[in-house]
């Protein structure tokens, strides 16, 4: 059957749920702002998180990766798309 493609796929998912404890004596603290745990996550470990996967996907031949916007926040959700291009083997 040359020139007939099919697709077969799968979901993986990798969820990180985050939550930081903060004493109650950090709340009575006017300068205090109860998001900046949020903000480290946002500005510092989330990117290096996301860099470090796709460095590790374009290691392989044949395998691409790229990032899917399906209207969620970024803060919220990041989808990877990772496909894998598939090549006949030459048998000449």
């Amino acid at each position: 059957m040359t020139g007939m493609t099919g697709n077969d796929e799968q979901t993986f998912l990798l969820r990180f749920s985050l939550s930081a404890d903060i004493p109650m004596s950090a709340w009575d603290d006017e300068e205090f702002e109860g998001d900046e745990w949020r903000q480290e996550w946002e500005s510092r470990l989330k990117p290096g998180l996301v860099r470090a996967v796709f460095s590790h996907l374009r290691r392989f031949d044949g395998w691409n990766c790229h990032v899917r916007h399906r209207g969620v926040a970024p803060e919220d959700e990041i989808e990877i798309v990772v496909r894998k291009e598939w090549r006949e083997k030459n048998n000449s």
